[in-house]
């Protein structure tokens, strides 16, 4: 199935259904904080996971305390898609079981 990139008003919707997350020029970003580094590596390599679950690499960066994930597609030249939103759910998840706000 073909990804197509969504419109302004659809990733404004999609975003309300995201805490923390936002629209950062053409990319969907989130930093979590964690309490720990080990912590945050923990999570780094969950969202590894997710994301290769999903065949959809984002731009994933391990702080000493968070995680920073920005997040568009390459192949619809860098917009925001579903595939995208898909990710952010899966990552919103899973931040909990890691401490993560």
């Amino acid at each position: 199935m073909p990804v197509e990139p969504l419109s302004p008003e659809e990733i404004d919707a999609r975003l309300a259904e995201l805490p923390g997350w936002s629209l950062e020029g053409d990319r969907l970003t989130r930093v979590y904080r964690l309490g720990s580094h080990m912590a945050a590596a923990a999570m780094a390599v969950h969202v590894a996971q997710v994301q290769d679950e999903l065949d959809h690499h984002s731009d994933l960066t391990l702080g000493y305390h968070t995680v920073s994930l920005s997040v568009n597609t390459h192949s619809v030249g860098g917009a925001v898609t579903a595939l995208d939103v898909e990710l952010a759910r899966r990552v919103t998840a899973l931040a909990p079981a890691h401490g993560a706000s």
